[in-house]
Order: structure tokens, then C-alpha cells, then sequence
């Protein structure tokens, strides 16, 4: 493994950590955590009765951009890659994006954590850790692994920063919407990048570059 798969090994280890704490937290029921929790529901709570079309307008976004939607766009891909005959980046979706579903749900009733009464919207399930967060962390950084080799190098930044942007807006709305703690949310993030980091060194979407002794190079090589 080279250096870049031990800093993704690294990161995804201190995204493992950052989970745990804030389940913890929410276990242990710490102080400190509901007293920032509810620093953030609050006043969004406050705008969004006084204000319905802000919280009607990040229901959609929210709605647009959710999780189901990103696992709808990433089955036409996983069909298209099965018709071509691209094995590997049909299962790397399946695990990622798809599966993602199944790693919410577990996290979900492992926690169990009730959601704030002041929610705008109907949300299905508990609400620790957020499914929004999860869903589309996975689905941001499964699709820019797969995208990122055949953009031009000089667009890849732009690229990133729209999917940093989808991912911390979706995030942003779940709390304005008061469907979620912000703990959730940023315990939806953790797993999320955690979960698709092993998916990534693990069941990589391409097959790893050998070398001309026929002996494998490092993971994070391979294109």
C-alpha cells in the first residue's frame, strides 16, 4: 500500500473514532453535545416557522438530492457497466451506494435515538446517524472515484468542490429542517467516508496496476 492508501487508511480511522464518540455521546447523554445540538435546532426552528418557503424550498433540495435518488441514478450505471461488461465498477456501486441503505439502518437500531420534536417534515425511521448524511457521502465520493480518471486533471477541483458542496448542504438542510440532530449529521458523514474508504481499498473499481514482474503495486495506483 502506498502513501496515499495509508493516508486514506489513516483518515477513515479517525472517521471511525469521530462516529464512536458522538454515539457515545448520545448514549451517555452528555451535556455538552445536546447543548450544541440544540444550539443549532433552535434558531433554525425559529426562522423556518416564520418562514415556510425556506423550509418547503430545502425539503426539495433535500428531496432532489437524496440518498434514493443518487441509489435510482447509480442503478442505471450499475446496468450500463454490467451491458459493457465492467464487472468491477458494477460491484463497487452495488457495495457502495446500494449497500449504503442497509449500513444506515443497522447504525440506525443500534442507536435508536428518537428525532427532534420540532421537525418541518416527515422523516421515516430514527434519526441517529443521519440517512441523508450517510447516503450521500457514499454516493458523492463512490461516483467521483469512478469519475475523477476521466475528467480533465485541470476540471477534477471543480468537480470535488460541487460533490464537498452536495454533501454539506444536504447535511445543512436536514438540521434547518429539524429533522436531524447535527450530531446525526455529522456521525451520518463519519460512517459514510469510513464505510466508502473501505469499499474503495478493498473492492477497488479498477483492477490494480501490476507491475512489469507481474507482482501487484500499490493500491491507490491503480486508474
Amino acid at each position: 500500500m502506498g502513501a496515499n492508501g495509508k493516508a486514506l487508511v489513516a483518515s477513515a480511522v479517525v472517521a471511525v473514532a469521530l462516529y464512536v464518540l458522538l454515539w457515545v455521546g448520545w448514549m451517555q447523554g452528555w451535556v455538552w453535545l445536546d447543548r450544541l445540538d440544540s444550539a443549532a435546532l433552535e434558531p433554525a426552528h425559529r426562522y423556518g416557522v416564520d418562514h415556510p418557503g425556506w423550509v418547503t424550498g430545502w425539503d426539495l433540495f433535500c428531496t432532489v438530492l437524496s440518498p434514493g435518488a443518487f441509489r435510482i441514478a447509480a442503478l442505471v450505471l450499475i446496468i450500463v457497466a454490467l451491458l459493457r461488461r465492467r464487472v468491477r465498477f458494477a460491484m463497487f456501486l452495488v457495495v457502495t451506494i446500494e449497500l449504503s441503505a442497509l449500513l444506515t439502518e443497522i447504525a440506525k437500531s443500534l442507536a435508536d435515538r428518537a428525532r427532534p420534536d420540532t421537525a418541518f417534515v416527515d422523516a421515516w425511521g430514527t434519526s441517529f446517524p443521519s440517512g441523508h448524511a450517510v447516503g450521500v457521502m457514499v454516493a458523492v465520493i463512490a461516483l467521483l472515484v469512478i469519475a475523477l480518471p476521466g475528467v480533465d486533471p485541470a476540471k477534477r477541483g471543480w468537480l470535488i468542490a460541487l460533490g464537498v458542496a452536495v454533501v454539506l448542504l444536504i447535511g445543512a438542510g436536514r438540521v434547518v429542517l429539524n429533522v436531524h440532530h447535527p450530531s446525526d449529521v455529522v456521525a451520518g458523514w463519519a460512517l459514510g467516508y469510513a464505510y466508502v474508504v473501505a469499499c474503495r481499498l478493498l473492492l477497488p473499481p479498477r483492477p490494480p496496476v501490476t507491475r512489469p514482474d507481474g507482482t501487484p503495486a500499490a493500491l491507490d495506483t491503480a486508474r
